[in-house]
């Protein structure tokens, strides 16, 4: 037996089928996306492989990308909030 979207009304098969069509469109368009994710991520870390077989500090570098991906605002923000904290502990 076989599952239905919808009423199972004569009157709702057109309807239906389109359901069935255009979620099964979804479904094959995250799994090609889900595919490019795999292929890009695969390719970034082919880029900090490079990096670090020329002596760049991978890590530092990863830090870099979040900081720039930031907000300016926000990260100024969080920036100030750091220094206060350290500032108060003795540590600048």
């Amino acid at each position: 037996m076989e599952a239905t979207i919808g009423h199972n009304s004569a009157a709702d098969e057109p309807a239906t089928k389109l359901a069935k069509e255009e979620l099964k469109s979804l479904i094959e368009r995250v799994e090609r996306l889900e595919e490019e994710k795999k292929a890009m991520s695969a390719d970034i870390r082919d880029v900090y492989a490079e990096a670090k077989g020329k002596s760049f500090d991978v890590k530092a570098m990863r830090q870099i990308v979040r900081l720039r991906a930031e907000d300016p605002e926000k990260r100024a923000d969080r920036e100030a909030i750091l220094e206060t904290y350290m500032h108060a502990l003795g540590m600048l």
